[in-house]
């Protein structure tokens, strides 16, 4: 598929509409909490708002739980995902739904407080930003292990990549209507949407919220996860891990012409000594390690150059309640591909 560019627009009338979009998967327990905090922080921005859940796989009674409560809040609408894609893709599904103008992305946990959205759409309001991030203050970022984890990743993602993502900043963003038809218009199934944003440009900046505690449930990003995140991010956005190995390559194959000039000299000059076989197995094992995380490496870009040309659609969607038309019209200018196995609930 091939992504049209997107043109960027001026402002047209800021503050009409807010959409929120919730990815959750198994967030049944601390739903009551969430909405109870929500819908009058919405209410008091004084505008139009629609909350796009993204239910993605969840196990629970989460789409029950969201069923039920559309009953009393019509502006609540719902995305039913055939199975667990993943937050990135939930996130993806969510925007490509909305309708506002300005659109909010958050945790279903509190751990982003829905009344720090007020001072996180003020800079799209006042038409000066098009893309605001919630800069984290407070931030518990788990033990040693996983903040260094974090830091390295980063820092390595920084080196590597054509875009910069700051590492104070998380997925609570509030984007303008454009920022997110060009989010949209990218259409690789191997997501990061940070560096997806970054790419974007736009006009971006910060704004300073207290994070919170998790009210319910445990977060569902394990170290594996995160490890697969971060290779995923750093080989969507860098080709510097294989050209380094071009370096690597040119100084061992340096280092073997010096130690052979060692050898040759050495041998002229007092004879050849007894052979010795612990060292040789060593070195063989080492350039055998070398070479393998060199291919390691090269075969993590073919797996996504698989990936894309297999051109499967990012999500399926299993069922959609509270939307008036139908995805296609909505996504007619987006390279965004969706397949949808149930029908629209109004």
């Amino acid at each position: 598929m091939t992504a049209s560019p997107v043109e960027a627009t001026p402002p047209n009338g800021h503050g009409r509409r807010v959409s929120v979009v919730l990815p959750m998967r198994n967030e049944s327990k601390g739903l009551d909490r969430l909405f109870a905090r929500l819908v009058p922080a919405l209410d008091a921005l004084g505008v139009a708002f629609e909350i796009v859940t993204v239910d993605d796989g969840s196990t629970d009674e989460t789409l029950e739980w969201l069923k039920a409560r559309r009953a009393i809040l019509p502006a609540l609408k719902i995305v039913s995902l055939s199975r667990n894609f993943g937050k990135e893709i939930a996130v993806t599904a969510g925007l490509a739904r909305t309708t506002g103008d300005v659109m909010v992305v958050m945790d279903s946990d509190l751990q982003h407080p829905p009344e720090s959205i007020a001072a996180l759409i003020a800079p799209w309001r006042s038409g000066a930003f098009d893309l605001v991030y919630a800069r984290r203050v407070n931030l518990d970022r788990g033990g040693f292990l996983r903040n260094a984890f974090s830091k390295g990743f980063y820092r390595a993602f920084d080196m590597m990549s054509e875009v910069k993502v700051d590492r104070e900043t998380g997925d609570f963003i509030a984007a303008d209507r454009k920022v997110v038809d060009a989010f949209l218009a990218m259409p690789e199934r191997n997501r990061f949407n940070r560096g997806l944003f970054s790419w974007a440009g736009f006009r971006t900046t910060t704004v300073a919220v207290t994070m919170e505690e998790r009210v319910a449930g445990t977060s569902q990003w394990g170290f594996i996860k995160l490890l697969r995140l971060a290779v995923n991010a750093i080989t969507s956005f860098g080709t510097l891990p294989l050209k380094v190995w071009a370096f690597i390559g040119s100084a061992v194959s340096l280092s073997s012409l010096l130690y052979g000039a060692y050898v040759v000299i050495k041998t002229l000059l007092f004879g050849a000594d007894v052979p010795g076989y612990p060292s040789l197995l060593v070195a063989i094992l080492f350039f055998a390690g070398i070479q393998l995380i060199g291919l390691g490496i090269i075969g993590e870009y073919l797996g996504h150059v698989f990936s894309e040309v297999k051109r499967r659609p990012l999500y399926f969607v299993q069922e959609a309640i509270g939307f008036e038309r139908p995805l296609e019209e909505r996504a007619a200018t987006s390279a965004l591909v969706v397949e949808e196995l149930g029908t629209d609930v109004v």
